[in-house]
C-alpha cells in the first residue's frame, strides 16, 4: 500500500467522507461531489461538466490515479465518466475534478456528496520511444478494429 496525501481545498465540505473503499476487496475508492451543502446540479442529455471534489492530491512519482465510472451509477443513470479512465498525473497539484457526461435521454441530477466516480492507484512505466524502419511480424499484423472476428 502506498500513501497519497490529500489536501482539503477551501470549498471542501468537511462533513463529506474522504475517498474510501466500500468493501475490503474493492479496487477503487469512491470519490464524492463537493458542490456545497444543499447544492445540486443538473446535466441535460448530451451535456458534460466538471464535477468538483474539493480535493487535491500528491501522488508519488511512478504512480497515477485513474478516474473510472462507478458501475451502479453508469447502469442506473445516463451518467458516465467520459474520459474513462481519466488520469491524474503524479505532478498535478490542482483540484481533482470528474468529467461527467449524461449519455442518457433524461436530465440527471448530481447532489452534493454523491459518489460520482471511483479512483484507482496504478503504477506507471514511461517508455523510450525509438524510430525504426522495421517492426517484427506477428500473425495479426496490421489487422485491427474487428479483424479477429466477433466470437
Amino acid at each position: 500500500m502506498i500513501n497519497i496525501k490529500l489536501k482539503k481545498l477551501e470549498h471542501f465540505d468537511t462533513s463529506l467522507p474522504l475517498p474510501s473503499y466500500e468493501t475490503a476487496g474493492a479496487a477503487g475508492a469512491d470519490i464524492r461531489a463537493s458542490l456545497g451543502p444543499g447544492e445540486k446540479m443538473t446535466l441535460k442529455p448530451g451535456e458534460r461538466s466538471l464535477i468538483p471534489t474539493g480535493l487535491a492530491m500528491e501522488i508519488p512519482l511512478g504512480y497515477e490515479v485513474q478516474v473510472r465510472p462507478r458501475s451502479g451509477l453508469s447502469y442506473k443513470t445516463g451518467l458516465m465518466v467520459v474520459n474513462s479512465p481519466g488520469t491524474i498525473d503524479s505532478d498535478y497539484r490542482g483540484e481533482v475534478k470528474i468529467i461527467l457526461g449524461n449519455l442518457g435521454n433524461k436530465d440527471e441530477v448530481i447532489e452534493h456528496g454523491d459518489r460520482v466516480a471511483q479512483i484507482l492507484v496504478a503504477p506507471v512505466l514511461q517508455a523510450n520511444f525509438q524510430v525504426d524502419e522495421e517492426l517484427s511480424n506477428t500473425e495479426r499484423g496490421a489487422g485491427g478494429f474487428g479483424s479477429t472476428g466477433r466470437s
